[in-house]
């Protein structure tokens, strides 16, 4: 007998497709693998650039030109004012009022009211799962009048999105450290979460000849070369590695960013002090990531912990374990889930993000045979598996919670009829 495949939509509030984000690809690999066994629909709040995936479909919550300033930010809350915040809630309500009933089930992915899309759902009797990837905390200076304005948001967020989670009938978090900090933050049940965690793409991220990779990008062979990429937020930190770089022009060593991001201005403006030993990619196609890796000696995953609740990084850090595929020892800090990913001195490296430890670290800098051979053991370690376990992982979550969902209504029909 051949099982009915479920109708599941997956929705990214927070966030515009963009190609070269984080969450885009994390979340067109799931929809991608998860197109062979369900009907999947992937709806972000606006599409900037076009995707023709033939396996599912893509839509827009909030159907429109994107204004300029969005243009190539993922995003899609930022530097929103109240009246447009407001008037994207109405889009979100309307996108389930028109389309619940033409799906089986709801994946909201983690943003600024994570849950809200999820009660709208379970009130209209579409069964819905929240997919959770950070505990938001506060971690930004207060100077200006507008930063106390975003910091009452945040407060009121945090308490909207605290009473939606503890609503919820499940909860998928993408860490076991994630799930602590839910229990503890929100004040979950550890019984309504389920973890399961990300995937990598082994076709696309896989070891690369990195001479090759360095004349096509143009990037010296004679340099060590240290690669960051990533968004460039508050989440991760730059700036300490760009500081020990400027007491060190003379050196050999140059680092590569890859990626855009808000701070994008305030690097650029401290790499001026060693502009000859840092250089900015901005945003580059996604295929093209694998072969920044390969040209790269050692990679970099300088994550912020005060982002993260009791400052231990909790995101399932999708970057470490992709450079790693590429056969590349990584510089982490020594936190939360990265304790997982990372053997210090043996795959990469783990210390504090602060400017003494880079700039000790720099002046007994390891050789580049010596980062090579602790890049094939990077390899060997890299034990994450592909999109396709994650999936599964999703696709029975979301059948038991349909089937849930179901049995329920038949209990309450029976009731209904004694």
């Amino acid at each position: 007998m051949t099982r009915e495949r479920l109708s599941i939509c997956y929705a990214v509030p927070g966030h515009n497709l963009l190609h070269s984000a984080g969450p885009t690809r994390n979340v067109l690999s799931l929809a991608e693998a998860l197109s062979p066994w369900a009907d999947v629909t992937v709806a972000f709040r606006k599409v900037l650039e076009p995707v023709s995936p033939e396996r599912y479909e893509i839509v827009e919550i909030h159907p429109g030109q994107a204004r300029s300033r969005h243009s190539v930010d993922d995003g899609a809350l930022r530097d929103m004012t109240v009246w447009e915040f407001i008037s994207y809630l109405r889009s979100v309500r309307r996108f389930v009022r028109e389309r619940a009933h033409t799906y089986d089930i709801l994946l909201e992915k983690s943003w600024l009211l994570t849950g809200y899309m999820s009660s709208i759902c379970q009130s209209r009797g579409l069964p819905a799962v929240v997919v959770s990837n950070i505990v938001r905390v506060w971690n930004e200076p207060l100077q200006k009048p507008q930063d106390f304005l975003k910091y009452l948001r945040h407060l009121i967020a945090a308490k909207m999105t605290g009473r939606y989670l503890r609503r919820s009938s499940l909860i998928i978090a993408e860490t076991e450290e994630l799930k602590v900090a839910l229990v503890e933050r929100a004040r979950i049940s550890g019984d309504r979460i389920e973890v399961v965690g990300l995937g990598v793409n082994r076709t696309l991220f896989r070891p690369l000849q990195q001479m090759p990779a360095r004349m096509e990008l143009g990037i010296s062979r004679n340099a060590t070369v240290l690669l960051y990429v990533g968004v460039l937020d508050r989440t991760h930190d730059l700036m300490p590695v760009l500081e020990a770089l400027s007491k060190r022009c003379d050196s050999e060593l140059e680092l590569h960013i890859v990626g855009d991001g808000e701070l994008r201005p305030l690097y650029e403006e401290k790499a001026q002090s060693c502009r000859q030993n840092v250089f900015f990619h901005g945003r580059v196609p996604h295929k093209t990531v694998p072969k920044y890796i390969a040209a790269a000696d050692l990679c970099l995953a300088p994550y912020n912990p005060s982002s993260f609740h009791h400052g231990e990084v909790a995101y399932s850090s999708l970057k470490i374990p992709e450079y790693k595929a590429c056969g590349r020892p990584v510089v982490s800090v020594p936190s939360g889930h990265i304790l997982k990913l990372i053997e210090d001195g043996v795959s990469g490296y783990l210390f504090n993000n602060e400017v003494k430890n880079w700039l000790n670290f720099c002046q007994h800098f390891p050789s580049r045979e010596r980062l090579k051979s602790m890049g094939e053991a990077a390899l060997g370690t890299a034990g994450s598996h592909g999109w396709e376990k994650t999936a599964r992982a999703y696709l029975s979550l979301c059948e038991g919670t349909v089937r849930k969902q179901n049995l329920n209504k038949i209990r309450i029909a029976l009731g209904h009829t004694n």
